[in-house]
C-alpha cells in the first residue's frame, strides 16, 4: 500500500528530528569536562573551623569535669601543682584517645605508611582536627593560667604542631603524615603517668619503677622511630618551595626538642645523681 506524498514527507521530517535529538542528547557526553587536579579532595576540608571549635570546646568541658576529681594530698597543697595536675589529666585523656585512634587509622588505611602526602581517610582527617583542637585548648590554658614563661617549650611545640596539622585540615595534604605523627601519643600515655607520679611525689612506688622502663621502650617505638621515619621521608623536599619544605623545617625542630627531652628523661630516671638538686620549681616537662 503506497503512502501519499505528504505522508512520506512527514515521516522523513519525524525521522530526521529523531536523529537530531539523539545526536543532541549524546553531544554533551562527548564534550570533555576540565577537572581540577585537586577535585578528588574536594569536600574533605569542608567545615574545618566548626570541627576545630568543637574539639577545642570539648577539651575545655573535659577540663572542667576533671577539675572535680579528688586531688592527691601533695598536689592539693600547692596551687601550681594543682593546675599542672589538671592540665596533665586532660593531656592523659587526649593521649589515650589519639594514640589508639592513630593506630586504628594506620590499620584501616595502611597506605598512610607509604603515601604520606596523598593518603587520606575521614577517620584520619577527624583525628587531626581533634588533636589540633587539643593543642589550641592547651595553648590557651597555659597562657590564661600565667604559665607561659615556665612552659614556653610546650607553647613552641604546640605552635609548630598546629602549623603542621593545619596543612592537612585546610589543604587536605599530608593527612597521613599527621596521623603518623600522632603515634607519639601512645608514648605520651606512659610519659604523662610518669610526670603525674613525680608531681605527686610517688617516685618510690613500684608503679613508677615499672613505668619508667615501659616508658623508655614506648619512647623508642612510638616517638623516636616514627620521627626518624618521617624525617627520612621529608628530606626529599629539600631545596623545593613547597608545603613539604615547610613541614620538613617543622619536623627538624621537633626532632631537636625530642632529643633534648630524651636526654632529660635518661638523666632524670637512670642517672639521677647527675640531676641538679635545685631546679626551677615551675618546670614540669620531663625532668
Amino acid at each position: 500500500m503506497r503512502l501519499s506524498e505528504r505522508g512520506q514527507r512527514g515521516l522523513r521530517r519525524q525521522s530526521g528530528g529523531a536523529s537530531e535529538g539523539c545526536l543532541g542528547s549524546a553531544l554533551p557526553a562527548q564534550v570533555p569536562v576540565a577537572r581540577s587536579p585537586r577535585e578528588p579532595n574536594e569536600g574533605r576540608a569542608a567545615g574545618p573551623l566548626p570541627l576545630l571549635l568543637g574539639a577545642t570546646l570539648t577539651f575545655r568541658a573535659l577540663r572542667r569535669a576533671l577539675c572535680r576529681l579528688p586531688l592527691p594530698v601533695h598536689v592539693r597543697a600547692d596551687p601550681l601543682r594543682t593546675w599542672r595536675w589538671h592540665n596533665l589529666l586532660v593531656s592523659f585523656a587526649h593521649s589515650i584517645v589519639s594514640g589508639i585512634w592513630a593506630l586504628l587509622c594506620v590499620w584501616q588505611t595502611p597506605d598512610m605508611l607509604v603515601e604520606i602526602e596523598t593518603a587520606w581517610s575521614l577517620s584520619g582527617y577527624l583525628l587531626v582536627c581533634f588533636s589540633a583542637g587539643y593543642f589550641i585548648h592547651d595553648t590557651v590554658d597555659i597562657v590564661a593560667s600565667g604559665q607561659a614563661r615556665a612552659s614556653w617549650e610546650y607553647l613552641v611545640h604546640h605552635i609548630m604542631a598546629m602549623g603542621a596539622f593545619f596543612s592537612g585540615i585546610f589543604w587536605s595534604s599530608f593527612v597521613g603524615g599527621g596521623v603518623l605523627t600522632l603515634l607519639v601519643e601512645v608514648s605520651n600515655i606512659f610519659l604523662t603517668i610518669r610526670m603525674m607520679m613525680k608531681i605527686s611525689n610517688a617516685q618510690d612506688h613500684l608503679l613508677y619503677r615499672v613505668n619508667k622502663y615501659v616508658n623508655l621502650v614506648m619512647y623508642f617505638l612510638f616517638r623516636l622511630a616514627p620521627q626518624a621515619y618521617l624525617t627520612h621521608f621529608f628530606l626529599r623536599y629539600v631545596g623545593q618551595r613547597t608545603l613539604g619544605t615547610f613541614l620538613l623545617a617543622v619536623l627538624l625542630m621537633l626532632d631537636m626538642m625530642i632529643l633534648i627531652y630524651f636526654s632529660r628523661l635518661l638523666r632524670s630516671d637512670f642517672c639521677p645523681e647527675r640531676v641538679p638538686r635545685q631546679q626551677h620549681k615551675d618546670k614540669f616537662l620531663t625532668e
